[in-house]
């Protein structure tokens, strides 16, 4: 199961470790309590809007980059879990043409070509 709470914290720690800052200094400027805030970054706790906002705030990055970040990395996770629970889908094989020349068609009749394939037959009309 791919809990928010854990996606938002892991953000929220690379955020500040980005900024070479300390957890202290953070909580500090965020008024949050040091403990509080390293439960938060665990995944351990659910922060609030409010205490996002403050967080955000000490760390001088907006919310909606934030939640952007979480976005992607939730996206991320949800691929990867789907891609474990199923098994891989083959790569769909493409017929292959051999080429034709558009040089060895001047003076046909019509303006339509057909090529043929092992598996397929495809008609070329001239626009």
């Amino acid at each position: 199961m791919i809990l928010l709470r854990r996606l938002l914290g892991d953000v929220l720690r690379r955020q500040r470790q980005r900024q070479g800052r300390t957890l202290r200094e953070v909580s500090s400027s965020a008024r949050v309590s040091l403990g509080y805030l390293s439960e938060v970054e665990r995944g351990q706790k659910e922060a609030s809007s409010e205490l996002l906002s403050s967080i955000c705030d000490a760390l001088d990055v907006r919310m909606s980059e934030l939640m952007r970040e979480v976005s992607d990395e939730l996206a991320l996770a949800e691929l990867a879990a789907s891609a474990a629970a199923t098994d891989p889908v083959p790569a769909p094989v493409r017929p292959t043409f051999n080429a034709v020349s558009v040089a060895s068609l001047t003076g046909v009749a019509e303006d339509r070509v057909t090529i043929k394939s092992p598996a397929d037959v495809v008609d070329v009309v001239a626009a």
